[in-house]
């Protein structure tokens, strides 16, 4: 659990200021909107956000990421494994397992650490002005316990949650299938050059156990992990769009749930198709060296202690 909260944490700390950039286009903030489409319209209202807020602006929300991502990360990769070989003992075809254990465990990891992201996703969305300063976290989960769009209090911190177990399917499922699928090419067909031979492996401990699989070359875990995540992104993102609306809904109408159905509506019909992959090429840009250090790392702490 450990390598796999501390693989998340690198990797989400190398691009949370895109992600605070995309989390404002996705959910049209009315400051970022005119950016959002735009020939370099992230590095537009990157620039804008530093300028106004200085660094802490493009990581506003981050902490609670970290507290978020630790758990969701850990989670996710230890679930993952122990799925896997689960799955493997009755499923005879690995990529249908790889893809079962990859939505299982996404499914699992989000629906503990949902309320966090809840509460990452308002900091990230809201922008102060007149020089107020930064929400804090307690101000934040204060403002969305308050909120009377659901007789419970609490409810409000799962805002989009439904939506978010139907985007996390392919998410996680397509994310670990291709990952596993390119890591099997770089190991076999392409060992030659993507691979180190196991005799060159640097891992032991203390019982002598080496890993029985050889190793990949940095630039091959990197592109595996990068390529993964670029696919998953693709075959998740209405999703996340949606889900990223109905989170912030209660900062503009605490007393309204806003449902998935008018929110599709709604972008349909102000945007139609390429309404719901606004942001995209900000989410490649930070997906793809956000998958590519998170496996990377994980292989490598795995490596290092010989964890097969």
């Amino acid at each position: 659990m450990i390598i796999g909260g501390i693989a998340g944490c690198t990797a989400k700390t190398m691009v949370a200021p895109l992600d605070r950039v995309k989390i404002l286009f996705q959910t049209h903030n009315a400051h970022f909107a005119k950016y959002a489409g735009t020939h370099f319209g992230l590095f537009k209202a990157g620039t804008a956000i530093y300028r106004e807020y200085g660094i802490r602006g493009l990581f506003q929300g981050h902490s609670m990421q970290l507290a978020r991502i630790f758990p969701y990360a850990a989670i996710k990769f230890m679930s993952y494994e122990q799925l896997k070989r689960a799955l493997g003992r009755r499923i005879s075809d690995q990529n249908l397992r790889n893809f079962l254990a990859g939505s299982l465990c996404g499914v699992i990891s989000v629906s503990v650490s949902y309320p966090l992201d809840m509460i990452r996703v308002r900091m990230a969305y809201i922008t102060p002005t007149g020089g107020a300063r930064a929400q804090r976290v307690r101000d934040v989960v204060k403002m969305i316990y308050q909120e009377t769009a659901h007789r419970f209090g609490v409810l409000n911190f799962f805002r989009g949650f439904p939506l978010t177990l139907m985007g996390i399917v392919p998410y996680g499922g397509v994310s670990f299938l291709t990952h596993e699928y390119l890591t099997s090419l770089g190991r076999g067909r392409f060992a030659a050059i993507a691979a180190d031979p196991v005799g060159k492996q640097q891992v032991s401990n203390r019982r002598g156990r080496r890993r029985k699989v050889p190793e990949l070359k940095a630039w091959a875990e990197l592109a595996a992990g990068g390529i993964s995540g670029a696919v998953a992104q693709t075959a998740s993102y209405p999703f996340e769009l949606i889900r990223r609306r109905m989170q912030i809904a209660g900062a503009h109408s605490p007393s309204t749930r806003a449902s998935a159905v008018q929110i599709v509506q709604d972008v349909w019909r102000t945007a139609g198709v390429r309404g719901f992959f606004v942001g995209l090429t900000i989410g490649y840009v930070k997906v793809v060296p956000m998958f590519a250090v998170s496996f990377y790392t994980y292989e490598k702490l795995k490596a290092l202690f010989d964890l097969e």
